[in-house]
């Protein structure tokens, strides 16, 4: 569907919203939009949600899984014994539930535009949750975890972060390129700096969107916020912002950044791969595939993947993979192998072939670690030692890489990926939480 297609949807969709009440909802007066602003957030569609019967049915975890209907299941997959805290999955869910149960939210889902890889105009969709009074503290800018299908998407789901939206937080969630309106298009996965100023082209495009229909923040400072993928992505957020952003296209106005939190994140993407080789274990299989592809694909190397990938991975990936119609539970399971050399090629597993040493140049191109920059705002970084996805050695990486910086690391024994996904959230609520009653003491 063409940009003239969703920019008349969403015409349409203002028309609409602009006549109608919304009970215990705001309202918004949409006669306020500039006509024709293409760096503009455009509606598309909204809904609003209340929390009464646990979470919303369309709200997954980083496997694909519904959130209602996870089980805390991760020993069981697991051969080897592993040390774990003692606080459950379930105990995590609950404690969510507490803090948002009855709590009214608006979701928004839109259009903006922004740039693709090979740096041409490209629109991008995403989803903006709110306090059903439309009144907030702040924006929190989410880059979200690795999806596999569009369904997972930001704009089609409740995104898990939006739950954050209930302490009185605007939560911003970008689909990335390949997902909602582009899934047509080849996701480039770990592809950092294409992916951050997708990220932060939303947060502009939504920022003035709220301005022209009178809805402003408390403060003008902003969080960042990612787990997994996004936890890479948002250290990357932070770089374009401080680097790129402020000192070039924002100077007049800068965005001023509260605090980072990134949990569980690839930074160091060329480390993962060479523990996926010399372990000969990927524990999470689909990310063979998704890491080639964005390295091949999303930095445009002249390189054939049936050299590195075996024969078989790349006559079903895109079926498996580019067609988004499966989560990534379900490309793990078609997949149906954690060893490496069953799913790499002998040349794929020779870390000294000119192949792979091509691979090695885009990945550190795109490994945050590897940038020559030391984070200005303060972070807070969270990692389990027992995560089986993003192997641990990132966030050691990311501790030698970052001495200097301002960030608080939090890696102890939490238990698998997912779990710790859920510990990552409820510990930024806590965080938030804190903050929120330092600031009404400080009046």
């Amino acid at each position: 569907m063409s940009k003239y297609i969703y920019t008349l949807i969403a015409s349409l969709a203002l028309l609409v919203l602009a006549s109608c009440t919304w009970g215990d909802y705001f309202v918004v007066d949409f006669d306020q939009l500039p006509a024709g602003d293409s760096t503009m957030f455009r509606v598309v569609s909204r809904r609003n949600t209340e929390f009464v019967n646990g979470f919303p049915a369309d709200c997954y975890l980083p496997d694909g899984q519904s959130l209602n209907e996870w089980q805390d299941d991760e020993q069981s997959t697991i051969p080897q014994p592993r040390r774990t805290s003692s606080v459950s999955a379930a105990g995590f869910l609950q404690s969510l539930l507490d803090q948002i149960n009855g709590k009214k939210v608006v979701e928004i889902s839109g259009i903006y535009e922004s740039t693709d890889t090979e740096g041409n105009p490209i629109t991008l969709s995403g989803k903006v949750l709110l306090p059903a009074d439309g009144k907030f503290e702040r924006y929190i800018l989410v880059s979200h975890y690795t999806i596999g299908s569009n369904s997972e998407a930001p704009s089609n789901c409740f995104p898990l972060e939006g739950i954050l939206c209930s302490m009185g937080y605007a939560v911003i969630c970008p689909d990335y390129i390949g997902y909602g309106v582009t899934a047509n298009k080849i996701h480039p996965y770990l592809v950092m700096d294409v992916t951050a100023a997708n990220v932060v082209d939303m947060y502009l495009a939504v920022k003035k969107y709220f301005q022209a229909v009178k809805l402003h923040p408390k403060h003008d400072d902003i969080y960042l916020m990612g787990y997994s993928q996004g936890g890479a992505t948002t250290m990357a957020v932070e770089y374009m912002i401080e680097e790129v952003y402020n000192p070039y296209l924002l100077s007049d106005d800068p965005i001023r950044i509260r605090c980072v939190y990134a949990g569980g994140g690839p930074y160091d993407i060329k480390a993962t791969y060479e523990r996926f080789v010399t372990t000969n274990v990927a524990d999470y299989p689909v990310a063979v595939p998704l890491v080639l592809q964005g390295m091949i694909v999303g930095n445009g190397l002249n390189l054939d993947m049936n050299t590195i990938m075996q024969q078989w991975l790349c006559d079903h990936i895109d079926e498996w993979v580019n067609s988004k119609k499966n989560t990534t539970a379900e490309m793990n399971a078609l997949i149906g192998t954690k060893v490496t050399s069953k799913m790499l090629t002998p040349t794929g597993m020779d870390m000294q072939s000119k192949e792979v040493s091509e691979l090695f140049k885009a990945m550190v191109q795109n490994s945050i670690v590897s940038y020559s920059w030391m984070p200005q705002a303060p972070v807070y970084m969270l990692h389990s030692i027992d995560d089986e996805t993003v192997t641990f050695l990132n966030a050691t990486n990311a501790k030698s890489r970052w001495t200097d910086a301002n960030i608080t690391y939090n890696f102890g024994h939490y238990g698998g990926h997912v779990k710790t996904c859920l510990r990552f959230i409820l510990t930024v609520q806590t965080l938030l939480a804190l903050e929120q009653q330092e600031e009404k003491k400080a009046k």
